[in-house]
């Protein structure tokens, strides 16, 4: 069988390849901004951010969280560029997460905040720790079967549209074959008839 790329199919694969590299970079994006200006720091925050897990969405990184839909994250996210400012390392910070910061952190203006607000489950989690469970352990696997079920639909949407292609040429083929057949059968007939 042979497989002819036409200029419209061609086009489209390229629109689909397009696409897949723009979702497939903002998969790996990073959504994390910070108000941090040393580079040090910085990755230091990075580091921090990619250990600890999402409030809102504990099966991703606070690193990936969405300030607009995570609002406590995002004071979260501020209050570890606090602890960075302090000097702190990202072992350090993680480390605190788990066991607790102490009484000393109410004086920051983000758990200040939390405390004020009335957000005293994660004022104590800061302060008493959260516990081995606030580290990052993205499960991965509803991407890999959306990643998966993507690339078998786009198999069956190829395979349909090339189906759909050699068809109606395979339609006009049999057509053919069956004019011929039709007129040599009447051209039997009439020379019986002479």
């Amino acid at each position: 069988m042979k497989l002819l790329v036409t200029p419209n199919l061609y086009k489209k694969i390229i629109i689909l390849f397009f696409g897949l590299s723009v979702w497939a970079g903002a998969v790996h994006a990073d959504s994390t901004f910070t108000n941090l200006t040393d580079q040090e720091q910085i990755r230091t925050f990075h580091n921090v951010t990619e250990r600890i897990r999402c409030i809102c969405i504990p099966s991703i990184a606070i690193k990936s969280c969405s300030f607009n839909n995570c609002t406590v994250s995002a004071k979260l996210k501020l209050f570890i560029e606090n602890r960075i400012r302090a000097g702190e390392s990202a072992d350090v910070i993680v480390d605190k997460m788990i066991h607790g910061f102490g009484q000393d952190v109410i004086s920051d203006p983000i758990i200040a905040k939390f405390i004020e607000t009335g957000n005293q489950g994660m004022a104590q989690g800061v302060i008493m720790g959260f516990g081995p469970d606030i580290l990052a352990k993205p499960d991965s696997s509803w991407i890999d079967f959306s990643i998966a079920a993507a690339a078998a639909f786009g198999i069956l949407l190829i395979y349909l549209y090339l189906k759909r292609r050699t068809a109606p040429k395979a339609a006009i083929a049999t057509e053919s074959e069956n004019h011929s057949s039709f007129d040599k059968y009447i051209s039997e007939i009439e020379e019986k008839q002479k």
